[in-house]
């Protein structure tokens, strides 16, 4: 046998059960220490001051009984109230009347009622409580207050006041140390701005922003959004709306899969799935992003936005790059301006062009940039075409500088009957093409045809000035002025190439036929503006 060192060895079977009992031995061992640290760990409540001592004993335990200006200290905190008891052998504190625990310089506990256990360092206080913390003030009739890790707890109702904004609600968990606070059931958060009510939220104190969590309402004097995740800024009145989120701002709804919005600036962006109601000018507009301007009274809309022109019985449905509303001075939709690959459809009217502005005020289109347009049998274009309508319906068309009507001839296959000039004045009955005016440069080719539709002749003619009626899609008559010329002749003696007047071309298969083709540009269209 040596002394002073250990020599390692084969273990054998014996040796096997030495081990265990060893390492059972050091198991219990290091329970036993850290069993005793945790008990040295524990502090006693220890009593710094008061007027009055009473020795008590009840079931074996001894109690002192403290009256007037009770001071106790415990962990660097202190407690004052008018009377105590204290239960000595479990470290154990009920404090009455006037309770203040003064946890910090800028945290304090206030109530009627105080018991303290200075073993968990759990406080509950019951009574006209107040828990002060910076500019903090939580009021309620019940409060648990854990120091270890300062977390004050509510189940009966309480009241938050953090600068301007003052919250309630049923449940509450304040973490004192990271400055939040859980709020859960009935919750309300007043704000000079606004009033946000949701059954779940948090808050921080320091931030003065609140995070969403659970359905959310924020009331405001002229708006109101709805969300399901997110947060609000109190203090810059900046908020950003996830989840289910929607904004009603006076007629107008606003709703998409995140919303941002700045109340100072008036600022807002939509995010994803974007569905924008006016109820005044009755428009829908959708897209996958918009960008709000109230304050400067505009907004824009882009990735694959429409804008539908709502009727009862065939809405109008718009789709360009970009769509931008402007606003008058009460937010309501004056003026739309489409811009790059501009395409519409309506079931008795279509057209396409680089850009189009569309007055809300008196319900004209201007259309920029080889304009086109088709109602039924009608293909229409010139440099410039501004339609008149009402109840979405055209009453006139006015077109400038290289104007051209083609009209599929009702009862010929591939033949068209044209109408071209510099100005034009175009009037509708119902959508159908009803009379044409053309001012200068004047030039026709049309089929006339007996009232059964057999095809007299080719009748094609030049004038200054014409004025042309049409009925169903048919040249009934025209009327020239200064100096005209027309010639009649049979279809035999018109050689193909005079069917035809220069610059024509017909775009029938730029025509949208639903509303999904209104996201179709076709690549042999003409350029379009740079």
């Amino acid at each position: 046998m040596m002394h002073g060192c250990f020599m390692m060895k084969p273990i054998n079977g014996l040796d096997k059960g030495r081990v265990v009992i060893i390492a059972a031995i050091i198991i219990i061992v290091i329970i036993s220490c850290s069993t005793e640290l945790f008990s040295q760990s524990k502090t006693r409540i220890k009593l710094v001051q008061a007027d009055h001592l009473l020795g008590n004993q009840t079931t074996g335990e001894d109690l002192n009984i403290f009256i007037g200006n009770v001071i106790f200290e415990h962990d660097s905190a202190y407690l004052y109230c008018d009377s105590a008891v204290f239960h000595g052998q479990t470290n154990y504190l009920v404090a009455y009347n006037n309770v203040h625990v003064k946890m910090s310089d800028t945290l304090n506990l206030y109530g009627d009622v105080l018991n303290y256990d200075g073993n968990t360092r759990i406080a509950t206080i019951t009574g006209n409580v107040i828990l002060e913390d910076n500019d903090v003030t939580l009021t309620t009739d019940h409060l648990i207050y854990e120091r270890t890790t300062k977390i004050a707890y509510y189940i009966i109702g309480g009241k938050i006041i953090s600068d301007d904004n003052e919250l309630t609600s049923l449940k509450g968990i304040y973490h004192t140390d990271e400055k939040l606070i859980y709020f859960k059931n009935n919750v309300n958060l007043f704000n000079p701005e606004y009033l946000l009510q949701s059954d779940t939220l948090i808050y921080n104190t320091a931030t003065e922003i609140a995070y969403i969590t659970g359905p959310t309402t924020i009331t405001g004097e002229d708006e109101f959004l709805y969300a399901e995740d997110g947060w609000y800024d109190t203090k810059s009145d900046i908020s950003l709306l996830k989840k289910n989120t929607y904004m009603i701002y006076k007629e107008q709804y606003l709703a998409g899969d995140s919303v941002f919005y700045e109340k100072e600036t008036g600022i807002g962006e939509v995010f994803g799935n974007v569905f924008i109601k006016d109820s005044v000018q009755n428009i829908i507009i959708t897209g996958g992003y918009v960008d709000y301007h109230r304050n400067e009274g505009f907004a824009y809309a882009t990735d694959s936005a429409v804008v539908i022109m709502i009727d009862k019985y065939d809405s109008l449905f718009l789709h360009a790059d970009t769509l931008r509303l402007i606003f008058d001075s009460a937010g309501s939709p004056e003026d739309l301006h489409a811009y790059y690959k501009c395409k519409f459809y309506k079931s008795d009217f279509q057209g396409m062009s680089d850009s189009l502005v569309y007055s809300f005020v008196d319900s004209t289109i201007n259309m920029y940039y080889n304009p086109v347009l088709w109602t039924q049998g009608n293909q229409i274009s010139a440099e410039i075409i501004k339609i008149f309508s009402s109840d979405q319906r055209i009453d006139s068309m006015l077109m400038t500088n290289s104007s051209f009507i083609i009209s599929l001839d009702k009862f010929g296959v591939e033949q068209y009957n044209q109408i071209k000039g510099k100005i034009m004045i175009a009037y509708f009955d119902e959508n159908e093409l009803n009379i044409v005016k053309v001012n200068g440069n004047s030039e026709t080719i049309y089929f006339v045809r007996e009232e059964d539709g057999t095809l007299i002749g080719i009748n094609k003619a030049e004038s200054s000035k014409m004025e042309i009626w049409v009925d169903d899609r048919q040249v009934t008559d025209i009327y020239y002025f200064d100096s005209p010329n027309a010639e009649l002749k049979p279809e035999k003696d018109v050689s193909p190439a005079d069917l035809f007047l220069r610059d024509f071309n017909w775009r029938g298969n730029h025509r949208p036929h639903s509303r999904s083709d209104i996201f179709v540009w076709p690549e042999d269209a003409p350029a379009l503006r740079q």
